[in-house]
């Protein structure tokens, strides 16, 4: 006999094929492969005696407070621990109890439905501008289309134009000089059909940026304001472009003069929830989820939001992660300079990319495009 301990982190159903079981065995298999680890804040006292019963009842278990079973306080938070199978099985049975654990049982049904991107977007990074934090992405009209091609080569499937540093304390610019910096590039893209080889996405919030970009054939608007303006979501829905919608905490003049969250989860989730509402009143339909990391965020919250990503799948939308090269990799690494934040960010990215990312938003396409091919190599192992 041959014993193997196996990482947790395999693709269950490829092993269950390979030792020849049936399809209806692998799919109920598979759901009891992986555990989920719930918080449940502020649940009425009841519901979590009764949820605690049903969770051990099938195997699944729900830790709480010491004196939860007394009833000592009204609500409590707990943590529940279970398979995806389990869940299912709890969402069924707490539909028919009191103290929202119904709403509870709809929460788990969305936790469950949600699916793990199929395909990963690698979405390279040309700043029009001169004052952007890391120097090597800022590009004249002529060589901004020189690297789009090479970003092309290198695995981009997606270009970020942006004319406006959105950096911690950057320069405020009108609208005519931001768009007199990208006019150039977008004109040359719209010349050479470039849009047909490749996604572009204006980086803007100014409406009339937006629309010359995607009047020259770009389809996606990247609004770190995350829809603020109104005429960008009639725009966006005019066009059927789809839109990044971002957090952001203040502006970039403001974002990092001591951020504060009551819970950065929580804070984010919600943000984000009422903007797709929006957006989708307008009419759009594709809708890309962006946290906003380095955008008003303490080196917690960011890390946080990237250990904790898969909170925001249940949004039903993609989501796109964009750490490259940001001071938070040197509030970690003795203040490292920008040109020396590689590895930290792939790191960063790839963590992002197993949390339930789908685009990455990078300065460097080939080295991301790379870690990506090994750890799509390592996922099918």
């Amino acid at each position: 006999m041959i014993v193997e301990h196996l990482s947790s982190n395999i693709d269950i159903k490829k092993y269950l094929k390979d030792i020849n079981v049936d399809s209806g065995g692998i799919s109920i298999l598979s759901a009891k492969a992986k555990t989920h680890i719930i918080k449940i804040k502020e649940l009425n006292v009841g519901g979590a005696n009764i949820l605690k019963q049903d969770a051990l009842s099938i195997g699944a278990d729900l830790a709480v407070p010491r004196g939860t079973v007394l009833a000592k306080t009204p609500t409590v938070d707990c943590l529940l621990i279970a398979t995806t199978s389990q869940l299912k099985t709890l969402a069924r049975k707490e539909l028919a109890q009191p103290f929202g654990l119904k709403e509870l049982a709809h929460k788990l049904k969305t936790i469950v439905s949600v699916k793990r991107p199929e395909a990963i977007d690698v979405m390279g990074i040309i700043n029009a501008n001169d004052d952007s934090f890391y120097s090597s992405s800022r590009f004249s009209s002529t060589g901004a289309i020189k690297e789009i091609m090479t970003m092309i080569d290198e695995g981009a499937t997606i270009i970020d134009i942006g004319g406006v540093s959105s950096a911690p304390n950057a320069k405020e610019v009108s609208v005519e000089e931001e768009l007199s910096r990208v006019q150039p590039i977008v004109d040359i893209i719209k010349a050479k059909k470039l849009y047909e080889i490749v996604d572009f996405s204006i980086d803007s919030y100014e409406p009339k940026v937006v629309e010359y970009a995607l009047n020259a054939g770009f389809k996606i608007v990247n609004d770190i304001t995350g829809l603020s303006n109104d005429e960008v979501c009639k725009l966006c829905a005019k066009y059927n472009a789809s839109v990044v919608i971002m957090h952001m905490q203040g502006s970039p003049q403001t974002m990092q003069d001591n951020p504060e969250y009551s819970n950065i989860l929580d804070d984010v989730y919600l943000f984000l929830e009422e903007r797709v509402k929006k957006a989708e009143s307008f009419g759009i339909q594709n809708i890309i989820l962006d946290v906003g990391i380095g955008f008003g965020k303490t080196l917690e919250d960011n890390l946080m939001l990237i250990k904790h990503l898969e909170h925001f799948m249940s949004l039903g939308k993609p989501l796109l992660v964009g750490a490259s090269r940001k001071s938070m990799i040197a509030s970690v690494d003795n203040k490292v300079e920008v040109k020396e934040r590689l590895g930290g960010t792939i790191a960063l990215h790839l963590e992002a990319l197993k949390n339930g990312a789908s685009i990455l938003r990078v300065h460097d396409v080939k080295e991301h495009s790379q870690a990506i091919k090994l750890q799509e190599a390592l996922d099918r192992v």
